[in-house]
């Protein structure tokens, strides 16, 4: 995933290995690692974690994205999922919002219990995507799931979803209901027609890109139901990565 940021000055490219590690669940599914380089000469300056940039800057959208979209005096959250992105959506959601409730559900009840005591903060383990989906203002998906775990008619008129698995054609995380009912957002139109199952197989109408809403040449409708569709981007990393070269850089 080769980006270019003139503004920032910075040159990277990442190398993603997806692996569905049945027999170890301890080793990440998705491993990464991003290239820095001197954009005047090609000199490569850093090699970094991957895995961890990707998270950090996917939940960072995500945030912005919530920020423009989600109901006003939103008091629940609800992730969907446990995994490396459910932890950097919790943290960085937890540090910007004031939800009142947070709630957690996983496939593996186990694997959610063992999340709700391994953050800082209450954390309410649910145990049905339903259950947890019911009432939210905000909803997180971040599974592995193939085919739908999020339905339509779950979700409370109004709430805001970041819908982040799914990053596969064949796959989905959201049903027809919520895709074609709610209002879609998606980080990049033409990534999405071409690898996301949600928007592909639905047939939902992209409403605008999430920069289109930024930079106000489309609204932030916070008032009506919304999808933010997340396939990630490979100058987020490129910014994120010339964020923390710059950072120990100074420190050096």
């Amino acid at each position: 995933m080769p980006a270019y940021s003139a503004n920032d000055d910075a040159l990277t490219t990442k190398l993603v290995t997806f692996y569905e590690h049945l027999n170890d669940p301890n080793v990440p599914s998705h491993q990464a690692t991003v290239l820095l380089f001197d954009p005047s000469n090609g000199t490569l300056k850093a090699v970094m974690d991957g895995s961890v940039i990707t998270a950090k800057r996917t939940a960072a959208v995500s945030a912005i994205a919530t920020k423009l979209l989600m109901p006003v005096d939103s008091e629940v959250l609800c992730i969907l999922g446990t995994g490396v992105q459910a932890r950097s959506h919790y943290e960085i959601f937890m540090e910007l919002f004031s939800f009142k409730e947070v709630r957690i559900w996983n496939r593996t009840k186990e694997n959610a219990e063992k999340f709700a005591r391994s953050v800082n903060g209450p954390v309410r383990v649910c145990s049905s995507a339903q259950e947890a989906v019911t009432g939210a203002d905000v909803i997180v998906t971040v599974t592995m799931a193939t085919k739908p775990i999020l339905y339509g008619d779950w979700v409370k008129p109004g709430a805001h979803v970041n819908a982040i698995g799914a990053s596969r054609p064949d796959w989905r995380e959201l049903d027809d209901d919520i895709m074609r009912n709610s209002v879609l957002y998606v980080d990049s139109r033409e990534a999405a027609l071409r690898e996301s199952g949600d928007v592909i197989l639905s047939g939902a109408k992209i409403f605008a890109e999430l920069g289109e809403a930024l930079l106000g040449t489309k609204p932030a409708l916070c008032e009506k139901t919304t999808v933010f569709k997340s396939l990630g981007m490979a100058i987020e990393d490129t910014v994120a990565a010339k964020m923390v070269f710059d950072f120990w850089s100074a420190g050096s």
